[in-house]
Parts: C-alpha cells; sequence; structure tokens
C-alpha cells in the first residue's frame, strides 16, 4: 500500500483511506431536512446567488454576507427589506453596486485574524459588539467556510436566526480524515440549528457510492430552533423556488438519500 501511495504522491495524487459508507450515512440522516412550519421564500435572483430562507426575517437588522461575487442581487433584495449587509472578501475592492446599505471589508473570511482574513466574531464585533438582535449570515466563500465555522464559538453562531452556507467539496465526504473535519463542522451547526432546506448546486455534478450520493456542491439553509421546532422530514424536494444555479448545465436535483 505504501509503495502505491508514493507512486502516487509523486505524481501529484493523495491516496487516502476511505470513510466507512456507516458513517458517511449516518452524517447525511442527521442532516436531513426538517420541516419546521414556517415557509421558504425566496431570497435574490433565480439564479445562482438566490437562496431560501424561512419566511421570518421580521426584526433582522443586518445580515453578514462573506465572499463577494460579479452580482449581489441577495444583498440588494435584503435591502429593498430594510436589512444592511456586512460584506467582506480580499480577492475584490468593493461590492458590485456599492449600495449605502452594504458595509464591504477588504478581508477573507477564515478561522484566524490576519492582515488579509478575519474571523465571523471579530468580524460581528467590529460592528455590532452589543448589539442584542437576531443575525442573518450568508456565506459562499469558496471552500473557507468549514474553517471559518470551526474557528466560531457556538455562543456566536448562535447569534444568528438564519445562517445559509454553500458547502464546497463535499465529495472529500468519502476521504477519512476530511470527514472528521467536515462532521465537526457540521455538528457545530447542529447545535443550535435545524437543516431546513438542502439545494444541489448544479456546477459540478456528484459521486456516488453504492446507494449514497453526494453532489459536490450544495446550499444549506440552516434555522435557529428558538425560533421553531422539527416537526418532520422535508419530502419537498426539488422545491418548488429552487432553480438551477447554471442554466447551461443539466439539472442536478437533491438524490434521496439526503431526505427519503
Amino acid at each position: 500500500m505504501s509503495l502505491v501511495t508514493d507512486a502516487a504522491f509523486a505524481l501529484g495524487r493523495n491516496v487516502t483511506r476511505m470513510t466507512r459508507d456507516a458513517d458517511v450515512r449516518e452524517l447525511i440522516q442527521r442532516l436531513r431536512p426538517v420541516d419546521c412550519v414556517v415557509k421558504l421564500i425566496r431570497i435574490g435572483g433565480d439564479g445562482d446567488g438566490g437562496y431560501l430562507l424561512p419566511d421570518d426575517l421580521d426584526g433582522i437588522e443586518y445580515c453578514f454576507s462573506p465572499g463577494v461575487g460579479p452580482v449581489a442581487e441577495f444583498e440588494n433584495h435584503l435591502a429593498g427589506l430594510g436589512i444592511r449587509s456586512f460584506l467582506a472578501d480580499y480577492s475584490v475592492d468593493s461590492p458590485p453596486g456599492n449600495r449605502p446599505e452594504f458595509t464591504f471589508d477588504k478581508k477573507f473570511l477564515g478561522a484566524n485574524d490576519t492582515e488579509t482574513s478575519l474571523t465571523i466574531q471579530s468580524w460581528r464585533n467590529k460592528y455590532l459588539a452589543n448589539y442584542a438582535g437576531d443575525l442573518l449570515l450568508q456565506m459562499d466563500i469558496e471552500g473557507a467556510e468549514y474553517e471559518a465555522i470551526l474557528g466560531t464559538p457556538v455562543e456566536v453562531l448562535n447569534g444568528f436566526r438564519i445562517v445559509v452556507i454553500e458547502f464546497h467539496f463535499l465529495e472529500k465526504l468519502f476521504d477519512r480524515f476530511v470527514f472528521r473535519l467536515y462532521k465537526a463542522c457540521f455538528e457545530r451547526m447542529l447545535a443550535n440549528f435545524h437543516v431546513v432546506h438542502i439545494h444541489p448546486n448544479n456546477c459540478c455534478g456528484s459521486v456516488k457510492r453504492g446507494d449514497l450520493e453526494v453532489p459536490r456542491v450544495m446550499e444549506f439553509t440552516f434555522y435557529n430552533k428558538r425560533r421553531a421546532a422539527g416537526t418532520g422530514a422535508r419530502k419537498d424536494f426539488p422545491h418548488v423556488l429552487d432553480r438551477d444555479n447554471n442554466a447551461d448545465r443539466g439539472a442536478l436535483v437533491l438524490p434521496g438519500c439526503w431526505y427519503e
């Protein structure tokens, strides 16, 4: 085995032991969306950058939205609802539109505060250290979401009423070492949140192993447990408000193992 591993490594490939199917299946079961008897609404556009959230935005004044793309339809929609957005991304100099409801930091989001990055906790404290109201978090940061969540205390995360995260590289759930990190990340979210919706991004397809299918990129909507209790499993997939992220690629619906 070591000769194969070394040979693959020399060719720029890394061979690792795979996660047991039973462990992946157990985590998927814990992540199955639940029905909180609060309808879902779509915020943002009909393509990439639009997300399904519980219709429970009253009282939310601020959204933290790391990861700035070429459009800001989600944040623009929120601005129209009276919700201001804090945006952060070191790879750009300003958000599109740069409207007065936006406050921008040229920083990546991560697990540590550095010259080019900041944590969710320090970002929140920079602007809303003494704010007691509920917040909204929408995160699409190309794989850095895992370290950002693991670097955030549970009590800080609990200050968000709704959290929407696009998780990348989910095929690595089958990598035994990476699985432990992903599981810890999801467990941190599950401490105070229900998963209420999952939408696969059709950008990158999925991987299959036996009866398990895992889309490589998926958008998860989390809803704070203090707002509503789960009443059972959601079965409405794809949701009537779901839209393909990329119109040039084939549709990708949530595989049955994630909700059946």
